[in-house]
């Protein structure tokens, strides 16, 4: 039997597994591991798993490494970088990285800076990428035989932004996973539906590639904002209602930062 120490952690609700391997190799995580690690029901349950490791440049403070509940790798995760932020705080001396405010974290995405104020961490998420269709108004994607406008938006991953009505009505369950796996998308696609509810805030209901529905998504909730603003349906900053908690977006055509909450629940060991 093998022992995996681990700690688990959420931003507003989407869940995660920290493996904190910046001492030395832990264990290979293999997809299997992965899922079976990710199983609500015969694992610890969550998200996706955020694997740290020593970084490439020393200048750095530690690489995340992202794989979902299925096993699938993420280029970029912006609640769990917050939780990673406040893993390191917290966590500094048995990780070995100092104990500071401010960290630089390597991702598939980039380099990605965070500042920590309390439990609060704001995040530099870069600049985000824009489809050719979201100049040109929208993209169209039939599925279901439905037809649905979106913006595609990239924050390092990709985005399928399409506003609604009312996001309490949408079907995600049902229209999110066809989405994804749509052949415009050859790598799939984060889904978020979006609606507008004044000019500062919007509500969103997400359906995370290789996840599934989350109660939030940090990179979805800056890509909806982006998507709000370009648009003119809103001004920044931007308030992100979600269903595990509130996020705020600025973005005035630099770098979007993200700011909102990280927690720690507990650590334990996984036997496999």
């Amino acid at each position: 039997m093998k022992n995996l120490p681990f700690t688990k952690m959420h931003g507003l609700g989407n869940d995660f597994i920290v493996i904190d391997d910046l001492n030395g190799p832990v264990q290979v995580i293999s997809t299997e591991l992965a899922k079976m690690l990710c199983d609500r029901r015969f694992g610890v349950g969550a998200d996706q798993i955020l694997w740290l490791k020593r970084p490439h440049e020393t200048s750095l403070d530690t690489r995340m490494e992202i794989l979902n509940a299925d096993g699938s790798t993420a280029e970029m995760c912006g609640n769990g970088i917050r939780a990673v932020a406040l893993y390191l705080r917290d966590h500094a001396e048995s990780a070995g990285v100092a104990r500071k405010s401010e960290y630089s974290i390597e991702t598939l995405a980039g380099v990605i800076r965070v500042i920590l104020r309390g439990d609060e961490v704001e995040v530099d998420m870069g600049q985000p990428a824009l489809g050719q269709g979201v100049v040109q108004g929208g993209e169209v994607i039939s599925v279901g035989g439905q037809d649905f406008k979106f913006f595609e938006v990239s924050m390092g991953n990709p985005h399928a932004v399409i506003f609604s009505e009312n996001v309490d009505l949408v079907p995600l369950e049902q229209i999110g996973p066809q989405i994804e796996t749509h052949a415009r998308f050859p790598k799939k696609t984060n889904v978020e539906f979006v609606q507008v509810v004044d000019p500062h805030t919007i509500r969103i209901r997400v359906w995370e590639r290789g996840a599934g529905v989350t109660l939030a998504c940090g990179t979805g909730a800056c890509a909806s904002a982006v998507a709000s603003l370009t648009t003119g349906q809103v001004k920044s900053p931007v308030k992100v209602k979600l269903p595990g908690g509130n996020l705020e977006i600025s973005w005035s055509g630099a770098t979007v930062k993200m700011t909102g909450p990280a927690t720690e629940v507990f650590s334990g060991v996984y036997h496999f």
